[in-house]
């Protein structure tokens, strides 16, 4: 197991961690959180050389997407930079990368009853106005789970507030910062349950962030 107590706050500068071999070739993973080595609920970085390829596999409990760098495929399409992907419960795929690729990938961590596909390329998806200054895609709800990109101007500040089920953020782009630290690029943070802070940014930052999908008992 690793990083599966959620009472706890996890910072990992994703650009420090070694690559790690996956059961296929050319497939290389950096674990954030893990139930299990090849199963269970799963957060990573994953990286697929040019050609490398997964076999058909189910995803008992959904599987949640977000591509990073290059072009993630499947036999349902062709991925670009920017895209987020949901494959619901029981749903099954053979990924691939032709020329390869990065992506960030979150695995059997859906309620049951949320079975919707989602495919979304950010980049052609218009951003919508949010608290002061910052600019927010919703990207999927389902009950009190919310996940979305929000992108910051330099300097701003946001109000400081608690976090119900959690929250969770993959630094994009720039730094994001709060009275606990700096997390540049590459940085993932998972926030607990009624967690608090008070983030800010110095330059422009484009966070993709997740809210309450955490244990709340």
């Amino acid at each position: 197991m690793l990083n599966m107590n959620f009472a706890e706050r996890v910072i990992i500068n994703t650009a420090k961690q070694p690559w790690l071999a996956s059961p296929a070739k050319g497939v290389w993973r950096k674990p954030l959180e893990r139930e299990d080595k090849e199963s269970g609920h799963t957060t990573s970085i994953v990286k697929y050389e040019a050609g490398s390829a997964f076999k058909p596999h189910p995803h008992p409990f959904g599987e949640e997407i977000f591509v990073l760098e290059g072009v993630f495929s499947d036999e349902h399409g062709d991925y670009p930079a920017g895209t987020y992907l949901r494959n619901p419960p029981n749903s099954v795929h053979a990924p691939f990368s032709k020329h390869g690729c990065v992506i960030f990938v979150k695995l059997n961590q859906f309620d049951e009853q949320d079975l919707t596909t989602v495919r979304v390329n950010t980049h052609e998806t218009p951003w919508q106005q949010g608290q002061g200054n910052l600019q927010v895609m919703s990207l999927h709800s389902f009950a009190q789970q919310h996940t979305a990109l929000v992108k910051w101007p330099a300097n701003e500040r946001f109000i400081p507030h608690t976090h119900f089920g959690g929250e969770e953020i993959l630094v994009l782009e720039g730094a994001f910062i709060d009275e606990q630290g700096q997390y540049p690029q590459g940085s993932w943070l998972r926030n607990p349950h009624l967690s608090q802070h008070t983030p800010f940014v110095e330059q422009p930052t484009v966070i993709l962030v997740k809210v309450g999908h955490l244990a709340i008992n």
